[in-house]
């Protein structure tokens, strides 16, 4: 903000009867003497009212072993807050005689709800320290009111359920057998169709799965009689979809089979599996192993690789032991995992509240689902109640909190709160975890506990949430942020907030009171332009082209401001924001 000083002449000691000459000199010189004050009006930022002042007085006016003091005072609602004095003496300033005596002090109280309307005073005392007799001034006003623009935050309720885990969506299920061939040959043989992998397969192929994609993926053995027949790896890919061609049509796919994507993936001149197969192999030497590692990862063609290893020792055990697991047809059935739809879930979730059919028809993830589905707050209630009965995780605790939150929002039932943090506590018991902590520092934060949900929005960003749920973290740590006064924080959290109307009428607040007003008032029209209820961010704007100085679009925010919430017409006829434009006839027509 445009900060406004006051640049005060006032005589402080004027009209005083005092006992000696010099006090006397010193009440007709301070005449002449300057405060300032920064800023004026006053303004508050976090919990406090700082500002500075300095004064100024003549020179020659200190006078040997007399004392000079500036006392300050906030007055308001009958009370007042004193400040401590600004004392001077010629002691302090030894140039007093050529130069201007001048002292600067920061001054700070704590803020009460019934300081907006007050004055600051200062009152002169001209005092002797030896005899103790004293005079002082009248107080004389220096600056009126406090702005309390820092506390048109939004609040963020907005609830942080945990993830019910569902996925509605379509997955597949991986199937994997292997079969495996004679060297150099790619018919299947009966022996493998009968084993144990075999008729799982069949058991398999007979269920008639919904299935996407069928991969069969033929390999070889790296030996001399595999090598030459560089279609070997093909033709076993192809055995096995023969085979599942054979046992579709034995089955009755019917025109299921037109929509399976048959892939055959042939793998020639590959080392991957033998090298996997060694590495866990113990039937040889270490030399030996290593030996056949080094010819391997070493250079040359695939064919002189497997001439070196036929030179090593241990070759024929390992040709026995691993080659014939090399010739395979590997291959993989994706197929759909069978689901309940949505309403079956809903159906069966209320069947469940109702006590009509075991809790656990549907597992813990379809319960969560389920109260995912109803937009009814009732019904979600009962839901999450049934579900912490099912399993008293500490999810469904926190989204039990998190129905009463949002309860509490929508109906103004602040009984509900009570029960929300009663959940979060519980869940927080079971396991910590962020959402809980998202959720009580919120809570912390409209019952005005700023200290405590400070701490638990730290510990929620302290346990790595994930992107989504730091989004909405950051939400609630950027209106602290504004609460404490720290906007530049604040700016920076809620640029990387979720952008919902509550957070960007703060992140616009924090530029408006860090002076970025032409932002600011940018950020308040993207506000207004998605939610017809932003009387509040009109008004902000109007804030911000006042300080700018463009009066004519203040006037215009304001207007549409009480338009829309004509409440807002006593904090603006009483805003000292305004200061500058409250007598304008259009101010004053656009109040009617």
């Amino acid at each position: 903000m445009t900060q406004k000083i006051n640049v005060i002449s006032i005589v402080l000691l004027a009209g005083m009867t005092l006992a000696s000459c010099s006090l006397s000199q010193m009440a007709k010189m301070a005449e002449e003497q300057e405060l300032l004050v920064v800023p004026s009006p006053l303004e508050l930022h976090g919990d406090d009212v700082t500002f500075d002042m300095s004064a100024k007085i003549p020179v020659k006016m200190l006078k040997k072993d007399k004392l000079y003091t500036v006392n300050t005072f906030y007055e308001y609602a009958g009370k007042e807050y004193a400040f401590d004095g600004v004392d001077f003496t010629r002691e302090s300033f030894p140039n007093y005689d050529t130069e201007q005596p001048e002292a600067s002090t920061t001054f700070s109280m704590p803020y009460e709800e019934d300081m907006k309307q007050g004055s600051l005073k200062v009152q002169g005392v001209a005092s002797n320290p030896k005899n103790g007799k004293e005079k002082a001034t009248e107080r004389y006003e220096v600056a009126t009111g406090v702005i309390t623009t820092s506390r048109l935050y939004e609040k963020v309720y907005q609830p942080a359920f945990a993830p019910h885990g569902y996925n509605n969506q379509e997955e597949l299920i991986p199937t994997n057998v292997d079969f495996y061939f004679l060297q150099g040959s790619s018919v299947l043989r009966t022996s493998e169709k009968r084993s144990d992998r075999g008729e799982n397969f069949d058991a398999f192929l007979a269920e008639k799965n919904v299935t996407r994609t069928v991969t069969i993926t033929g390999t070889h053995s790296p030996e001399g009689a595999e090598r030459i027949n560089s279609s070997l790896s093909q033709n076993r890919a192809e055995a096995i979809q023969k085979y599942y061609d054979a046992q579709m049509r034995k089955y009755d796919y019917q025109d299921m089979a037109d929509e399976i994507n048959f892939i055959l993936k042939p793998v020639v001149e590959d080392w991957s599996e033998f090298k996997e197969y060694m590495s866990d192999y113990d039937g040889i030497s270490d030399e030996d192993k290593s030996s056949m590692m080094n010819i391997i990862n070493g250079s040359g063609s695939f064919e002189d690789k497997e001439d070196e290893l036929q030179k090593v020792p241990a070759y024929r055990k390992v040709f026995r032991d691993i080659y014939p697991k090399l010739r395979t047809a590997k291959t993989e059935v994706l197929t759909v995992m069978e689901k309940k739809t949505d309403a079956e879930i809903a159906a069966l979730s209320r069947q469940i509240v109702g006590g009509s059919v075991s809790a656990d028809t549907l597992s813990d993830e379809e319960l969560g689902y389920a109260a995912s589905l109803t937009p009814s707050m009732d019904e979600k209630e009962q839901i999450y109640m049934a579900a912490t009965k099912k399993n008293d995780s500490w999810s469904s605790h926190n989204n039990l909190g998190a129905v009463y939150m949002e309860k509490a929002i929508k109906n103004k039932d602040w009984d509900m709160v009570a029960k929300a943090e009663t959940q979060f506590d519980i869940a927080n018991r079971k396991k910590e975890n962020p959402y809980t902590y998202t959720n009580l520092a919120a809570i912390y934060f409209a019952q005005g506990n700023i200290d405590k949900a400070d701490e638990a929005i730290q510990k929620a960003l302290a346990m790595s949430p994930s992107n989504e749920l730091s989004s909405e973290i950051n939400g609630v740590k950027g209106v602290i942020e504004i609460r404490q006064g720290k906007y530049d924080e604040a700016l920076q959290t809620l640029s990387n907030a979720k952008p919902t109307t509550q957070n960007l009428h703060n992140k616009g607040l924090a530029q408006l009171l860090k002076h970025d007003h032409v932002d600011a008032i940018a950020t308040f029209a993207e506000v207004d332009a998605r939610d017809d209820d932003s009387a509040l961010d009109q008004y902000l704007s109007a804030v911000a082209a006042s300080r700018l100085g463009d009066y004519e679009q203040a006037i215009d925010h304001m207007k549409k401001a009480l338009q829309e919430d004509p409440s807002l017409k006593e904090m603006a006829a009483n805003d000292l924001e305004f200061q500058s434009i409250k007598g304008s006839d259009a101010f004053i027509n656009a109040m009617k």
